[in-house]
């Protein structure tokens, strides 16, 4: 009896109060990162911050390729080995695709993170080499200077963390939705 007795109390402190405390504490002190980091755009929801999205239109930058489609419930990746035929056939095509979309691109400068997944499978940023590469066929498409395009990607470009963490990166749905923005 005993022991169920502290079961019964271990399942409400652990179960029920501390999730409760821990959300609430989350609500008053990082709102927006306790709700998903959700992006707007005249109010409707487009996105999170923290999960890539498919763009397909030459008239947007195209992020990672996600095996899972960035499904944020089905998280990961296909995780093959470098020695996997399976990788480089999805490499070589994947590049073949960059070579069309971007025709003035040097194949010796493909930047890693457009031909590959990240460990997530929804990694939402791309390098900035990855963005630059992506230049000329976005400012093409959208009848723009490319230093116009270039611009937006240098104001949307995010430094390492605290200055040492990580590489520059630039988040592929904020951009697109800063060139939509410089569209309109």
């Amino acid at each position: 009896m005993k022991a169920l007795r502290l079961c019964l109390v271990f399942t409400v402190i652990c179960g029920l109060i501390y999730p409760l405390a821990a959300t609430g504490v989350a609500q008053v002190i990082f709102p927006s990162q306790a709700n998903g980091s959700l992006i707007k755009k005249d109010n409707q929801v487009v996105g999170s911050k923290w999960i890539g999205q498919n763009f397909a239109s030459e008239k947007f930058f195209h992020g990672r390729i996600s095996s899972i489609e960035n499904d944020a419930s089905a998280s990961g990746s296909m995780n093959l080995a470098p020695s996997n035929p399976e990788l480089k056939k999805r490499v070589e095509a994947s590049i073949k695709r960059l070579e069309k979309e971007n025709p003035s691109m040097p194949r010796t400068n493909i930047p890693a993170d457009l031909v590959t997944n990240s460990g997530s499978g929804l990694d939402p940023d791309i390098s900035v080499d990855s963005a630059n590469l992506q230049v000329a066929r976005v400012a093409k498409a959208n009848n723009l200077k490319p230093d116009a395009v270039q611009k937006l990607i240098t104001n949307n470009t995010t430094t390492r963390s605290l200055g040492i963490f990580g590489e520059p990166r630039v988040n592929v749905l904020e951009l697109n939705l800063a060139l939509e923005k410089l569209l309109d």
